[in-house]
């Protein structure tokens, strides 16, 4: 073999060789980004009925409903409640599945998801509006800025108050022709989760004014009295 066929042998080796490392190297950072944010899904709250437990366990998610109160003047103990009634502070929640004589799974009820259970077109509407870079149904941040999104919406649109969230909730779950149609009255079962989550929301705000407090200028780019 000659020297320069000895040369061309070796070099295209060498060029496998990196391109195997570069290969590599790709799909360990892959693997890596795929457990960290694995790794990274906030754990389900202990106590739920607590609000002050919940955002104990989750000091940034009160820095994300009070985000969210400031943009659209949604009170951050209905947003919870919401959030709470709708996924049980879940990240990766769905509606149950449909089934073909009743073994074969098929898709399922709604294609709502996440923390809000946002169903495609609602979400839609609001990437539209508020932008789709990053956003996420599984993220509580944007979670809660589509909750507030959706009921400043409903209360531009049908006059509810943004305080009045037995109101706000029907229209939330029927849509707003819906619920201007009425559609909840023939749905005693809905009305009675409106009733919880007003009970909750209520119970949320009582516990809020005790260790509201305690998450004022608690993260470390807030400066008192800016954040106040």
């Amino acid at each position: 073999m000659t020297s320069r066929r000895i040369d061309s042998v070796l070099s295209n080796l060498a060029r496998r060789s990196g391109r195997r490392r570069w290969l590599g190297a790709g799909l360990v950072a892959v693997l890596l980004l795929a457990l960290a944010a694995a790794g990274c899904t906030p754990s389900v709250p202990d106590r739920q009925q607590d609000l002050c437990a919940v955002f104990h366990q989750h000091p940034d998610w009160f820095d994300y409903a009070r985000e969210a109160e400031d943009t659209w003047d949604v009170p951050v103990h209905i947003l919870m409640a919401f959030v709470h009634h709708e996924s049980s502070f879940r990240s990766d929640a769905r509606p149950p599945r449909k089934y073909v004589l009743w073994i074969i799974p098929w898709g399922r009820v709604s294609s709502a998801k996440g923390y809000a259970q946002a169903q495609d077109p609602a979400w839609e509407d609001y990437t539209n509006e508020r932008g789709s870079f990053w956003r996420s149904r599984s993220d509580m941040e944007d979670a809660l800025d589509f909750i507030g999104w959706y009921n400043h919406g409903t209360s531009r649109e049908l006059g509810i108050a943004k305080t009045d969230a037995h109101n706000l909730y029907l229209a939330y779950h029927e849509g707003r022709t819906g619920y201007r149609r009425g559609s909840y009255k023939a749905k005693p079962a809905l009305q009675r989760i409106a009733k919880r989550v007003a009970e909750t929301a209520s119970s949320y705000e009582a516990q809020l004014e005790r260790c509201e407090s305690d998450f004022r200028c608690d993260a470390w780019y807030q400066v008192w009295p800016l954040c106040s």
